[in-house]
């Protein structure tokens, strides 16, 4: 993985011609260098490297010829790549090739075309530099090896010479091995770490890109919730009772159901380093490389690299106790993705947890109080100040569940894109663009619009297991941590379970299991 952006540097003699070279290669993420001259583009390659070079060879033939010539001659510059932009004439093309470009693009070019060539040239060239790193490393274990083996003769005609030697000498023979051992053990870790430095790098990108959330794609959830509920608007079952129940539970309840929002950060296990991008382009994304992945690096100064999980959760009284799942307050509980991110040298961490909640215009702080050990359940807690939420009534018993009986379901489902969902077209696009897609900051936009606030649906319980409630209240993911309401207006459940689409059975925890968390004492950051 690739720590910076690939620099790329333009010989370019007309100036006219400068500007659209440098848009067209800038505008991927590339650090661009531009030259009128030749001479002044060797001298910043031998001093600062480069991985590419862009030389106009249409007008100076033979001035091409004596750069080529110096890039393949110097050992400071024989891995830079080197397109010729040359005449549109096939006799042009064929004759840099035979000069020593690696690659000739005719003018008039195409943008796309040249870029095309570009990532081409640098993928080349990162294969070119494993294939040197592996004969590097190759050739650093046979020296250590020769060294070994060279301290093991020593050792064995030290320990020929022993019989007749003293008891001092014998330990400094014993000394030698040590050292042979020693020396072996760097060896095997030396190529342990390499190799799996190499593994990290690939398995960070492939598995981060999936909990990104850009700007187009936070746009693009938003609209196909709107169009799919514009289209087919949902039918919520009437519970048998009359409707004045679910409005009453509705009016008194939701106020106290709050969005969560946890920011998980990404540490390196041995050297303790967060995860950054290397940089933003000019529309504010992560840099990218030649294949499209983002350019992560532990020890740049870009943004720190973070997922963005929402949930949902309710308000029990209690100093500011809040219940959800553990799922939640940890994602990466149970989630093989972010599991697996420990074997490959990275853990993840909780870098913010914020609940907003209904008609209040800011977003407030939240820790983690108690995790389940027995359930997928937590606690947090939040400081409200002057804030005041209604405590939400909890019915532990056990008879509080019956097959049949009517549930009202609030909570976040599809977190923030089902609450732009909401918005007209205009006003989402202006949220989210004026705040750069960032998620943090278009919540705070949304709270001081007092656009939160939660998704509530009707249904009925098809089951009651012991440790689960099966019901039909439609619901996703986002979902998870809302609280299931009986007739009563009552919680006897925590949605921990969903089924894309908004169909089908989806599950909750019986409150009573929340009760050890509730009642035992604070232990933050428990397992």
């Amino acid at each position: 993985m690739n720590t910076v952006a690939e620099k790329i540097v333009v010989v370019q003699a007309e100036s006219s011609g400068r500007g659209p070279l440098v848009s067209a290669v800038g505008a991927a993420g590339y650090e661009v260098s531009v030259f009128a001259t030749s001479q002044e583009a060797l001298q910043v390659i031998r001093e600062r490297g480069a991985d590419l070079l862009l030389l106009d060879g249409s007008a100076t033939p033979s001035g091409a010829r004596e750069v080529l010539a110096a890039i393949r001659g110097s050992a400071a510059t024989e891995r830079v790549r080197v397109i010729l932009l040359v005449g549109p004439s096939a006799e042009a093309r064929a004759a840099a090739l035979d000069l020593g470009a690696d690659d000739a693009i005719s003018e008039p070019w195409a943008a796309a075309e040249l870029l095309a060539r570009v990532r081409t040239q640098l993928r080349a060239r990162r294969a070119d530099q494993v294939l040197i790193e592996k004969a590097q490393l190759a050739e650093e274990g046979q020296k250590i090896a020769h060294t070994a083996f060279d301290a093991l003769a020593v050792t064995e005609k030290m320990t020929q010479d022993a019989v007749s030697l003293n008891r001092r000498l014998k330990m400094g023979v014993g000394g030698v091995l040590s050292i042979a051992v020693v020396m072996a053990a760097i060896y095997f870790l030396f190529v342990r770490k390499t190799s799996k430095d190499i593994q990290l790098d690939a398995a960070t990108i492939a598995r981060l890109e999936r909990g990104l959330v850009r700007q187009e794609s936070l746009m693009s959830q938003a609209r196909k919730l709107r169009e799919s509920q514009a289209a087919a608007p949902v039918l919520l079952p009437t519970p048998p009772r009359p409707g004045a129940s679910a409005i009453s539970i509705i009016s008194e309840n939701a106020q106290s159901v709050c969005l969560l929002h946890v920011s998980v950060a990404f540490r390196n296990i041995q050297t303790g380093q967060r995860l950054h991008y290397a940089g933003l382009n000019a529309q504010g994304d992560p840099l990218e490389d030649s294949d499209g992945n983002p350019i992560l690096t532990l020890t740049g100064n870009g943004p720190e690299v973070k997922l963005d999980v929402f949930g949902s959760g309710f308000f029990v009284g209690q100093q500011g106790r809040i219940v959800t799942n553990r799922h939640v307050a940890e994602p990466w509980w149970k989630n093989q993705d972010l599991g697996d991110l420990a074997g490959q040298g990275l853990q993840a961490e909780i870098s913010s947890i914020h609940a907003y909640f209904p008609g209040v215009p800011r977003a407030f702080a939240a820790d983690i109080e108690n995790l389940s050990k027995d359930a997928d359940l937590a606690t947090m807690r939040v400081e409200l100040g002057d804030l005041k939420r209604p405590a939400l009534p909890l019915d532990p018993s056990k008879n509080a569940s019956q097959p049949g009986a009517p549930v009202v379901l609030m909570g976040y489902a599809t977190g923030l894109a089902a609450i732009l969902a909401r918005t007209d077209e205009d006003t989402a696009q202006q949220i989210v663009k004026q705040n750069g897609g960032q998620p943090s900051r278009v919540l705070d936009e949304l709270a001081r619009r007092n656009l939160i606030r939660p998704l509530i649906t009707q249904g009925h319980i098809g089951d009651v297991l012991p440790d689960k409630i099966v019901f039909d209240a439609q619901t996703t993911s986002g979902g998870s941590g809302g609280p299931l309401f009986n007739q009563e207006g009552k919680v006897i459940g925590v949605t921990y379970a969903v089924l894309e689409g908004f169909g089908g059975s989806n599950f909750g925890i019986p409150i009573r299991f929340s009760e050890p968390l509730l009642a035992g004492p604070a232990k933050t950051g428990a397992n």
